[in-house]
């Protein structure tokens, strides 16, 4: 016959499992086991002392016999600050498609509904997430009085951002932008760049948006490449060696000069989400330049 004690022990056991007790916790002193059970205090104590055996439990002073491992906060202690911090921290690493508020509330030890006093929806909460993202983008304080060195320094601070939380770029709307104040104040600095260019606040506008849509654009392929890598093992070049005899018969069922001289007679060419970005900034800088002196 199994013992008493075992069959507590195997029953808090599956509590703490089932995170009905969480760290910090305190479990059924003694004599409430011996209540709940209907055991000697001696089988109360062996089975405490098992658990303890196990690193399950510890004994704390003042406070009784609790769940090892660090003591949650209390749901008190939440604030919308830290919950989208530890929404950012899931999306960075596993994306937003892995982002719930069931997930967040685990990470942070909490019950799921105490999120909702702070964050109403899910789509508040990206907004507080996208604001603070793009809390973290700094520029300089004044203007340069060179638009295109201004634009080039903030456009590369906003690249280098996109790559820190690959999730931006896919969660950021061009025609129903979310209302950021830090996002605002972004687009009110590369405005006020322009300035000096004496363009009109509607083309200043559109350069911003501009500028904003090509990052955005890049940027968009960042997580499902990171998607892609967590699911292939592979990184991008190393999936495109594995293609490579599939190219070479696609072309010659399909003969294509271009694509031929390129990827089988030009070594060189290294297709890089890096280098395309530094291209196409370039080159959106310098149709805007040769457009102002125009305008000029």
């Amino acid at each position: 016959m199994e013992a008493a004690y075992t069959r507590i022990v195997a029953e808090l056991r599956r509590r703490i499992e089932a995170g009905e007790l969480r760290p910090g916790d305190r479990v059924p002193s003694a004599r409430a086991i011996t209540r709940e059970w209907g055991v000697a205090i001696a089988t109360a104590t062996k089975a405490h002392a098992a658990l303890r055996d196990e690193g399950l439990t510890v004994a704390r002073p003042g406070v009784g016999t609790v769940v090892a491992g660090p003591a949650p906060r209390r749901d008190t202690d939440l604030g919308l600050e830290r919950i989208v911090a530890a929404a950012i921290v899931i999306a960075d690493r596993d994306g937003m498609a892995e982002l719930s508020m069931r997930r967040i509330a685990t990470d942070l030890g909490v019950a799921t509904m105490s999120l909702y006093r702070h964050v109403p929806s899910r789509d508040e909460l990206e907004v507080a997430m996208i604001d603070a993202a793009l809390g973290e983008l700094r520029v300089p304080p004044r203007y340069s009085g060179d638009w295109r060195a201004d634009l080039e320094r903030c456009g590369r601070a906003m690249w280098e951002l996109f790559q820190r939380h690959p999730w931006l770029g896919v969660t950021m709307s061009l025609t129903r932008p979310q209302l950021s104040v830090n996002g605002m104040r972004l687009g009110e600095w590369v405005m006020g760049t322009l300035a000096p260019t004496r363009l009109g606040v509607t083309d200043r506008m559109l350069v911003q948006i501009l500028l904003f849509s090509f990052i955005r654009g890049v940027a968009g392929a960042l997580q499902p490449e990171a998607e892609a890598m967590r699911d292939t093992g592979l990184t991008g070049d190393e999936w495109m060696e594995t293609q490579e005899a599939t190219f070479h018969r696609f072309v010659e069922r399909h003969p294509m000069p271009s694509y031929e001289e390129l990827f089988l007679r030009t070594p060189d060419f290294d297709f890089d989400l890096n280098v395309l970005f530094e291209f196409g900034l370039a080159r959106l800088l310098d149709g805007i330049g040769a457009w102002i002196e125009r305008a000029a």
